[in-house]
C-alpha cells in the first residue's frame, strides 16, 4: 500500500516498447485527463515527464492508498480514449505501473532531474525546457501550469535559476549507479 507523505515514482512503458501516444492531442488529452483526476484524489504531482513510448509520475500520497486508484483511472481512461481513437483494442501498456517508494530527499531531487532530463536523454530535445510534455517548464519559471508543486520546489530551489543549474549539472556516477532502483530500465 502507498502510504501518506511518502513520494513514489511511478513509470510504465508501451506493449513491446511501443509508442503510447500517436500525436500531441493525446499528451494534450493525458494531461487534461490528470487534472481532472486529481481532483478526486489526494496526491500532489511534484514532477512528471510523457514520453513516446513511456512516462513518468513523481507524486506525493496525501493519503494512504491514494495514488494506485488514481494512476489506474488516468490510465484506463487513457487506454480506451487512445484505443477509440487509433481503431484499436487491447493492452496498451506493458503490465500494470510500476511504483516506487523513493525514500529520501537526495533520491526525489535527483529523480526529479533524471524525469526531466529523459527528452534530453533520449535525443529528442537538446534542452528539457524544449519538450513540451513535462512539468519542466513550471519548476523554472517559464510556463504557469498546474500540475506541480511549487511550495515543494521553492523549498528545495529558492530560484528557478538554481533548479536549471542542478538539472544541467554533472551526476556523481555512484549516485547514479544508487538511483536505477527508481529509474526505468
Amino acid at each position: 500500500m502507498h502510504l501518506a507523505g511518502h513520494y513514489y515514482h511511478v513509470y510504465n512503458r508501451g506493449c513491446n516498447r511501443e509508442n503510447i501516444f500517436a500525436n500531441a492531442g493525446n499528451y494534450v488529452f493525458l494531461l487534461r485527463r490528470a487534472k481532472l483526476i486529481l481532483a478526486d484524489h489526494p496526491l500532489t504531482v511534484i514532477a512528471y515527464c510523457l514520453m513516446p513510448n513511456h512516462y513518468h509520475f513523481l507524486l506525493c500520497s496525501e493519503e494512504d492508498g491514494a495514488l494506485s486508484p488514481f494512476i489506474q483511472r488516468l490510465f484506463n481512461s487513457y487506454t480506451q480514449a487512445f484505443n477509440r481513437q487509433q481503431h484499436r483494442s487491447g493492452t496498451l501498456f506493458e503490465g500494470r505501473a510500476k511504483s516506487v517508494l523513493v525514500d529520501t530527499d537526495e533520491y526525489v531531487l535527483h529523480l526529479c532531474r533524471y524525469i526531466h532530463l529523459n527528452p534530453v536523454k533520449a535525443r529528442l530535445v537538446a534542452y528539457p525546457g524544449d519538450w513540451p510534455y513535462s512539468n519542466y517548464l513550471e519548476w523554472v519559471e517559464q510556463r504557469g501550469g498546474t500540475l506541480v508543486n511549487r511550495e515543494f520546489m521553492r523549498g528545495r530551489f529558492p530560484t528557478a535559476a538554481d533548479y536549471e543549474v542542478f538539472v544541467m549539472s554533472e551526476v556523481d556516477p555512484l549516485l547514479e549507479q544508487r538511483l536505477k532502483t527508481y529509474c526505468l530500465d
